[in-house]
């Protein structure tokens, strides 16, 4: 049986997840989950295609499901490994968008700064997709809302708990809650908060789909009630100077058993992984049947074999 095609044109780049409406989330879980169910449809779906990989920073998830997504559909990966000096530093980031825009079908770039990202796409004319910037993870939170749609059917109107530093993923997993019409409560210390204005621009976006965007100061009136708990390291990387600052100030934000007991019997664990066990979760929640981080991470394959197949295909 052939690969179904995507039903929707979408953006030429992905680099925060907002260039995608709802719309365009409903055909990349549909097409997702044809290719969970199928993968025998599309193992010649992107056959040709060259998919260049700069990272800045370590990676196990992110890296391995973007290799082993394009070449399970007849591509092939290079590695640009950056993490012993910047992108850019070499040669400027314009030069060698040009360059490998010259030689490949697409670019994924995990890097430290958005704005090296975005310097990548304005020169590039080939697709660039984030796998990871200081301020966004919308591969990450596609996944981590796909998820939540196999478990509860939809994640619309679900009642999703975040807890912890107001960073990436967080930024992400509003902008996605926003496009799936979830409610994400969100909890972090003062001064940890997510950005003022991707918080402004998730909840125009909410407005269409019903989707609710809160914020609670304590982690237990964030969790009261909530389908879903997910939280994240406290100290990101780039961050490894504050981890003993951090450490104490996000204390009262760790998920441990007490804490799962405020939100509804049923509800899951989520975590991006990796996870510092012991400090933003116990071994206890993380490794308990509630726990649905290697779905999470199964599901980052699924999903960007599909990202690919829309913006490569």
């Amino acid at each position: 049986m052939n690969a179904q095609a995507p039903a929707l044109t979408v953006s030429p780049d992905l680099l925060t997840g907002a260039e995608w409406t709802d719309a365009h989330v409903r055909e990349l879980y549909r097409l997702t989950a044809d290719i969970k169910a199928h993968p025998d449809r599309y193992t010649r779906a992107l056959e040709g295609r060259v998919l260049a990989m700069i990272f800045e920073k370590p990676s196990l998830r992110t890296r391995v499901t973007f290799e082993v997504g394009i070449t399970s559909m007849g591509g092939s990966a290079i590695l640009l490994d950056h993490t012993s000096g910047r992108l850019g530093e070499r040669e400027s980031i314009a030069d060698v968008a040009r360059s490998l825009s010259r030689w490949v079908q697409g670019i994924v770039a995990r890097v430290f700064a958005q704005e090296a990202l975005e310097t990548l796409a304005s020169y590039a004319s080939v697709p660039v997709i984030n796998a990871l910037s200081d301020v966004y993870h919308p591969c990450q939170t596609f996944a981590d809302f796909f998820t939540l749609e196999e478990k509860f059917g939809s994640a619309r109107g679900v009642k999703l708990a975040y807890v912890g530093d107001g960073n990436n993923v967080c930024h992400s997993l509003m902008l996605t809650a926003a496009r799936v019409g979830a409610h994400l409560r969100i909890a972090t210390p003062a001064g940890y908060e997510p950005a003022i204005g991707i918080v402004e621009e998730a909840r125009r976006d909410a407005s269409g789909t019903g989707a609710k965007i809160e914020f609670f100061r304590t982690p237990e009136e964030a969790v009261s009630g909530a389908q879903a708990v997910y939280t994240d390291v406290w100290a990101s990387m780039g961050q490894e100077g504050e981890t003993k600052t951090r450490a104490a100030v996000f204390a009262p934000y760790q998920v441990n058993a007490d804490l799962m007991s405020h939100a509804e019997p049923g509800a899951v664990f989520l975590h991006c992984l990796p996870a510092h066990r012991g400090l933003e979760v116990t071994d206890e929640v993380i490794d308990s049947p509630r726990s649905v981080v290697f779905d999470q991470a199964e599901n980052r394959l699924h999903v960007q074999k599909a990202i690919l197949l829309m913006l490569l295909s």
